[in-house]
């Protein structure tokens, strides 16, 4: 899944795509390079990051999606990273087709919207909210308690009826956790993905606990970023969200070789 942020304080790019002609250039990129989702969001959530108002979220984003839907056809998967209902309704009716929200459908009204389009969502777990998430996140057994949360929501989920083969489920590193719980989160894919019941997406790409490691450094960032890309998919994830979508299906491509010749060979 390809990231796209159609917003001016991106923690990731500073706004270098925040104009809809720019957006949509870096998405068809993106897409050229082998993603087979675009993620469009038009407001960030990274910590501390202030809220955008529903006009302004809608002035930033539905034009892109129009612009993608036509553009891309069926060969790619368009998503829109939004936890406003309103937001996910307009931009369905533009063309998307699956909805990304990092508060894991707390709004039965989103959750009802998606299944009225009979779209896919991504549910992820939050503790707390953007503006507050990072200020001290603490957990007893993060591995439980963010899959059974994960569990939960997928649950509510197919009560609002959407299907259940329509949801994805995303543990939210980085989101309402320490260093120390998203390296556990990481080690633990694969528990977590039975625990949810649903395949699981991580979203690692140039966040802050690889920033900490090897700095600001937007090619050694994306380093970290394979590496954690390599490591997901090999503990269980079904897709990872990242900025530099090349690498990522290099490595993937990789690893699937491996995994077939070693069938084969055994």
């Amino acid at each position: 899944m390809g990231i796209v942020n159609v917003t001016p304080d991106s923690f990731s790019d500073g706004g270098r795509f925040f104009a809809t002609d720019a957006a949509v250039g870096h998405a068809l990129e993106l897409a050229a390079a082998g993603a087979v989702a675009l993620d469009v969001g038009g407001e960030s959530t990274r910590p501390g990051a202030d809220p955008v108002d529903v006009a302004e979220d809608l002035r930033r984003i539905v034009p892109v999606i129009g612009e993608l839907a036509a553009a891309v056809g069926a060969g790619v998967a368009i998503s829109v990273d939004t936890t406003k209902p309103e937001v996910a309704r307009a931009a369905l009716a533009a063309g998307a087709t699956i909805v990304n929200d990092v508060t894991g459908g707390r709004d039965p009204e989103l959750l009802a919207t998606v299944a009225d389009h009979d779209a896919g969502v991504v549910l992820m777990h939050m503790q707390g909210e953007p503006r507050t998430m990072q200020l001290a996140p603490h957990y007893d057994d993060v591995v439980v308690e963010v899959g059974d949360y994960l569990a939960a929501r997928v649950d509510a989920a197919v009560v609002a009826g959407i299907a259940r083969d329509a949801i994805v489920a995303d543990p939210g590193i980085g989101f309402g956790k320490t260093a120390h719980h998203n390296r556990v989160l990481l080690a633990h894919l694969g528990e977590l993905a039975e625990r949810a019941g649903v395949p699981l997406l991580v979203g690692v790409s140039r966040k802050r606990m690889l920033v900490d490691i090897v700095g600001e450094d937007l090619d050694a960032r994306d380093d970290a970023t394979l590496a954690t890309t390599v490591l997901a998919f090999v503990q269980g994830a079904a897709i990872v969200r990242v900025h530099d979508v090349s690498r990522s299906v290099a490595a993937a491509a990789w690893l699937d070789t491996i995994a077939t010749n070693g069938k084969e060979a055994a």
